[in-house]
């Protein structure tokens, strides 16, 4: 090489390397230092919960990154129920996997991830992480749970077909995750490295099936899991060549795939995220999710993401990362990015959010499941069973307290305040989801209490209540948001 070629090549591989990055960053307009990586090629931006204050501030938002760089990805993760970005406020419209797959209807699915879709499209949201095609047979899973749309492979497989289509017809792209299978572990990957202990017989058997169903569909991307498989080696599938190869030659994969967030711990942790970027490159992804800068909050959103194209560079230059490895998925990623500015380019009519929030709770009531005599309620207190929420979904239990109370007149109180009792209340309404503890400890104690005198439990999650513990009438809805909330509040006011 001359010297004359030597500032070229610094300059492709330096554009090459912001086309695999999609990072997060701090605000609710385009930063200035975004802008400019677009310009420079970056592949695009992906926001998060607080990169959002409604839909109009969000066009505003992508119709800024598209200006900068048309082609460029506006990513999100939107999955209905438990986890949304767009309607992180007040919950989502429309019902999450698992109440989709209570219902069991792959046309209903399809028009669910359809209306979904075009409100996505219609703020200029081009990615959604979903749909998700864990199978989650794992009960005690502290992640995937609800997100998922059962514990049997085939059935999870027709839904997330129907989810990919549905979400094609609104001109979003989909993304299924996490692979090679999230749902069968126990242990939240943003917090440690889960372990996936299948064996490949397992594996193929039921972990793959979604994923495969997916490919059928054309699913355009698909987004890694940070879990072992023990089969293939001690390293994360994010990072694994092995697992990717699975992807790629045994389910005939592609399109574009998609790390997970690479600040999570279960690969922050072990190879930092400069070093994880570069092995999944290496390891065949293409994409490289950076992650939110807000949670865990321990890095500069511009600094981050200068690091990681410096390191990428620097790896090619190196030897540890193959100089063609790296321009294909350059090469993947943008060709995505210019076929999805040609769809968004084309007409779209706007989406009628009355309408639609009318057939996302008609969706959800399809799921709700009632155990009992739903009993007479005036304007009751509403309380929510404890628990915690995980990183992905957020504080869910607050959207179905407020959701219900409003819905039937009633007020949201603290479990303290719902043990002490006011006799001049219609009823107590108790919500619990998978985070409920019903352990040993003071706060479960004040479960047990209001569960032995409450007129109803709303639970949303999967697992069921340990014997002896649930009241006279529970309406199971499967999932949260706002959808779900709906729903259960059309059943205990006896309008279903």
């Amino acid at each position: 090489m001359t010297g004359t070629d030597a500032p070229a090549d610094d300059q492709l591989l330096r554009r090459a390397a912001l086309g695999v990055l999609v990072p997060g960053f701090v605000g609710t307009t385009l930063p200035d230092w975004l802008g400019d990586l677009l310009e420079e090629g970056m592949a695009g931006v992906w926001l998060f919960g607080h990169n959002v204050e409604d839909g109009e501030q969000v066009r505003a938002l992508t119709t800024q990154v598209h200006a900068r760089r048309p082609q460029a990805l506006v990513a999100a993760d939107e999955e209905g129920g438990t986890v949304t970005r767009l309607h992180h406020r007040d919950g989502s419209p429309w019902p999450g996997a698992w109440a989709l797959g209570v219902a069991d209807d792959v046309a209903l699915t399809r028009e669910v991830m359809a209306g979904l879709g075009g409100q996505l499209r219609e703020v200029g949201i081009d990615v959604t992480a979903a749909p998700d095609a864990d199978v989650n047979t794992e009960p005690a899973n502290p992640v995937i749970g609800v997100r998922s749309f059962g514990p049997d492979p085939e059935r999870v497989a027709g839904h997330v077909a129907a989810a990919v289509q549905g979400l094609g017809e609104a001109g979003v792209l989909a993304c299924a995750k996490h692979f090679p299978g999230h749902g069968s572990t126990r242990v939240d990957s943003h917090l440690d490295l889960p372990v996936l202990d299948v064996d490949d017989e397992v594996l193929r058997a039921r972990e793959l099936v979604p994923f495969a169903a997916a490919v059928r569909a054309e699913v355009p991307m698909v987004m890694t899991g940070h879990l072992v498989v023990p089969g293939h080696g001690d390293l994360p599938a994010t990072l694994n060549p092995s697992v990717l190869r699975v992807l790629r030659e045994d389910l005939g994969f592609d399109g574009v795939i998609c790390t997970d967030a690479l600040d999570m711990a279960a690969v922050a942790q072990g190879w930092g995220r400069a070093g994880a970027a570069v092995l999944a490159l290496a390891a065949g992804a293409d994409l490289l999710c950076i992650g939110n800068p807000v949670h865990p909050g321990d890095y500069d959103a511009r600094e981050d993401t200068l690091a990681l194209a410096d390191a990428v560079v620097a790896a090619v230059r190196r030897g540890d990362l193959d100089r063609e490895r790296l321009l294909e998925a350059d090469r993947r990623v943008a060709g995505l990015g210019r076929r999805q500015a040609e769809r968004r380019a084309a007409p779209t009519g706007q989406t009628d959010a009355a309408a639609a929030t009318r057939a996302g709770r008609a969706a959800a009531a399809r799921a709700v499941r009632v155990t009992g005599q739903v009993p007479v309620l005036r304007s009751p207190d509403v309380t929510a069973l404890g628990g915690g929420a995980n990183i992905a979904s957020g504080a869910r239990q607050e959207v179905l307290t407020q959701g219900l109370a409003r819905e039937l007149a009633g007020r949201v109180v603290e479990p303290s305040v719902a043990v002490a009792g006011s006799p001049d209340r219609g009823g107590l309404v108790l919500v619990s989801d998978d985070h409920t503890d019903l352990g040993s400890d003071a706060g479960a104690e004040i479960a047990r209490s209001l569960l032995a005198r409450c007129d109803v439990l709303v639970h949303t999650g999967i697992r069921d209540l340990p014997d002896g513990d649930a009241p006279a009438c529970v309406v199971r809805t499967f999932g949260g948001g706002a959808a779900s909330a709906a729903a259960a509040a059309d059943v205990l006011r006896g309008a279903r």
